[in-house]
């Protein structure tokens, strides 16, 4: 097979999470350890930092990727999911996987994906953990893909650990509340190993992360704002990202000060600076036109997400707002859009995916919700969705492209394919 066999045969035969939901969910360690184990166990051949939360995550391991690059340390980074090509999820100081190496680890371990049943992110934790021992990094970043005690990640014994926040989301796998979310996040703690936990976290989740912290002698910090942090600036001109800097900041804290890992203040400065040119970071407050109209995209598919955004949208200068929405199946849509404001003009649309809130259920939950249905418009893509609120929107109005990662990522790829510039 070639590349873009590979990736079809990956694709069909092992089903994605994020297309088809709890039917490719395999939650539990024995798959990817025994997987792990035939590969000779790759994972034990290199440095690495573990980073689970809920919100945060992949800005918070683009940054610091960022910053360890400037350094010049070799850095491995694990992230999903990816938005427009398969190989963002694998990635080496900003470079995609290659694409023969992809092809050769499915050709040499198909026969044992099949047999054992090994599920797509299990599939992909463990060509990243190979990649990154032939590779040699010096550390790899390994994001949580869901939850973090059962997580096919939580096989490696890091150097830090990293909660960046609860919030609640995927509660048909994780919980209904964020004390059983926060159980579940606190399972990537390791026996000795430091761990850091994000700002703005409630007194009794904060008290099941120290429990868990003393059980396994695990040093805890929680990251609070630093006197210094103003000298370090990042290129997004969001307020959230300040908490996730926060964080960033205090895992070079700790590598520097408990594992002697040295990160200058320049590098610090230039990874901050860098992170979008270094790591090809993607779909954070990602403006795709400075004006006439402004364009933004950010995915946001769960209450603080969107609340956030909500925040933000506050210290935007627009004459009117024109919001492309999409969301998938699990997600309490009627939760999330009462953060948007009323004045609005709402383009509703679904994800191309198996896994996406049809456009008939949403349009029916979005007539219950608004009144003013002159503002409210349906679409069957994200596409058509974007192209009329283009449309629509005056030059010195905002577009606002939200919701499902799916809708940024196909908004995304349509700016690829006809060769727009990213701002």
């Amino acid at each position: 097979m070639n590349y873009l066999e590979t990736v079809q045969w990956i694709f069909k035969r092992l089903p994605i999470y994020q297309n088809t939901g709890l039917k490719s969910y395999k939650p539990g360690l024995k798959r990817i350890q025994n997987f792990c184990s035939y590969l000779g166990n790759p994972q034990n051949f290199f440095k690495s930092i573990h980073v689970g939360g809920t919100n945060g995550k992949g800005s918070t391991v683009h940054m610091l990727s960022s910053i360890l690059q400037e350094e010049k340390y070799k850095i491995g980074l694990f992230t999903s999911p990816h938005i427009i090509d398969f190989r963002e999820r694998i990635t080496c100081n900003g470079i995609l996987i290659d694409e023969n190496f992809i092809v050769d680890f499915i050709k040499n371990n198909k026969n044992f994906i099949e047999k054992e049943n090994i599920s797509f992110f299990e599939m992909n934790t463990a060509l990243a953990f190979q990649y990154f021992k032939e590779k040699k990094v010096n550390i790899a970043i390994i994001e949580v893909g869901m939850g973090g005690r059962l997580d096919s990640t939580n096989i490696i014994i890091p150097e830090i650990s990293v909660i960046t926040n609860i919030s609640i989301d995927h509660t048909e796998t994780l919980g209904n509340n964020k004390l059983k979310i926060a159980l579940e996040k606190a399972g990537i703690i390791k026996e000795n190993v430091s761990v850091i936990v994000g700002k703005n976290i409630s007194k009794k989740i904060q008290f099941i992360f120290l429990k868990e912290a003393f059980k396994k002698n695990a040093p805890i910090y929680f990251s609070i704002k630093n006197k210094n942090d103003f000298k370090y600036e990042i290129p997004f001109k969001v307020n959230y990202q300040n908490f996730n800097k926060n964080i960033v900041l205090k895992i070079i804290n700790i590598l520097h000060h408990r594992k002697n890992i040295f990160i200058s203040h320049q590098s610090i400065k230039e990874g901050l600076k860098n992170v979008i040119k270094n790591t090809n970071f993607k779909g954070r407050w990602h403006i795709l036109q400075k004006k006439n109209p402004k364009i933004i995209c950010d995915i946001a598919h769960n209450e603080e997400g969107i609340s956030m955004i909500n925040y933000q949208l506050k210290k935007e200068s627009y004459k009117k707002l024109h919001l492309v929405l999409g969301f998938v199946k699990e997600k309490r849509v009627e939760k999330l859009l009462k953060y948007f404001p009323i004045e609005s003009f709402y383009y509703f649309c679904q994800p191309n995916i198996g896994r996406k809130f049809p456009i008939f259920d949403l349009k029916i939950l979005v007539n219950k919700i608004f009144k003013n249905s002159k503002k409210i418009n349906f679409f069957y893509s994200a596409e058509k969705a974007f192209l009329s609120a283009k449309s629509k929107a005056k030059k010195n109005d905002l577009i606002l492209i939200s919701g499902s990662t799916f809708i940024v990522s196909e908004i995304l790829l349509y700016y690829k394919n006809f060769f727009l510039t990213f701002e």
